[in-house]
């Protein structure tokens, strides 16, 4: 930092003023966004507004509020630890926002990012019937977010979610509790399908590991603060989604869907498999490489997929 923590506590005064530099300190500092912002004035809002226990979308008249001193303090050391830490902030606030909706995150789980969110806003129209959705599967859930923004979108269905780390496992569980959902969705510690017993999903979604082993080993260090499992997806970023390819099969109701997040594996995956017609879904939020495939496709290209195994 150019100036001291008391430099900067005596001569800014005001939420806008911590914003404000704030954002200079990480574009300065060249602090890595892409955990749920995108510039570095978003960035710093969210930080100083979450540490002041304002609301993100705070009356703009009230930026101009005079902080105490004891506030200023604050600002400026989750602002220096951003900095210096280079973790996303989310594990600094252990708070992260998805779907509208507020989630507790730490280091156990990969931060919630996925333009998945806008799907389930849009309860996956026009891909499935709403009113015929009556169950659904999360697969890789981490921190549950995309499992529990089912089960609002959802309140008829039966959610599931799946993850194969305890620890992400006991996040899921404190944000099951959160929104007053533990008895309504079931969380199973499971290797994918492995320890899910037999039964058809009108939805199986999915963001799991699909990042390839050079890819992630290039990664900011922002992603190295998070857990390595929810990344790896073996030497091609392929490794799990290709057996979610070829168990969906067995678990997917007549009429279901199946939705997959493969980010920048999503190449890899057309190349692989040239003849199946993946639709490639579009964001109107921003986001890519999440592809559709309804049950008959999925049984369609049941043989094809198996043979990549």
């Amino acid at each position: 930092m150019t100036t001291t923590a008391t430099d900067v506590t005596a001569t800014l005064t005001t939420i806008k003023d911590y914003i404000r530099w704030g954002a200079s300190q990480f574009a300065e500092q060249q602090v890595f966004l892409g955990h749920g912002t995108v510039t570095p004035l978003d960035e710093a809002a969210a930080l100083v507004l979450h540490t002041l226990h304002q609301p993100y979308d705070l009356a703009v008249h009230y930026l101009d509020t005079v902080l105490t001193l004891p506030e200023r303090q604050a600002l400026v050391d989750i602002i220096e630890r951003r900095i210096v830490e280079r973790k996303p902030s989310a594990y600094l606030t252990h708070e992260s926002i998805f779907a509208g909706l507020s989630f507790y995150v730490d280091e156990r789980v990969l931060v919630p990012r996925s333009p998945i969110a806008e799907l389930i806003a849009n309860r996956f129209a026009p891909w499935i019937d709403e009113e015929e959705v009556f169950s659904v599967l999360d697969l890789c859930t981490g921190s549950a977010c995309i499992a529990i923004a089912c089960a609002y979108a959802f309140p008829n269905a039966q959610v599931d979610a799946v993850d194969l780390s305890a620890d992400a496992l006991a996040v899921a569980e404190i944000n099951l509790e959160k929104h007053h959902l533990s008895d309504d969705l079931a969380l199973y510690q499971s290797d994918l399908f492995t320890a899910l017993p037999r039964k058809p999903y009108d939805i199986i979604v999915t963001n799991p590991p699909y990042v390839s082993i050079a890819e992630w080993e290039s990664l900011p260090e922002e992603f190295h603060a998070e857990p390595a499992l929810g990344f790896k997806g073996g030497d091609n970023g392929l490794d799990l989604v290709i057996k979610i390819l070829v168990e969906a099969n067995h678990y997917l109701a007549e009429h279901g869907i199946l939705v997959v997040e493969v980010g920048n594996s999503d190449v890899t995956l057309q190349e692989l498999f040239p003849e199946v017609p993946f639709n490639w879904l579009e964001f109107e939020n921003g986001g890519d490489g999440v592809f559709l495939l309804t049950a008959e496709q999925v049984k369609l290209y049941h043989s094809l997929f198996a043979s990549a195994l």
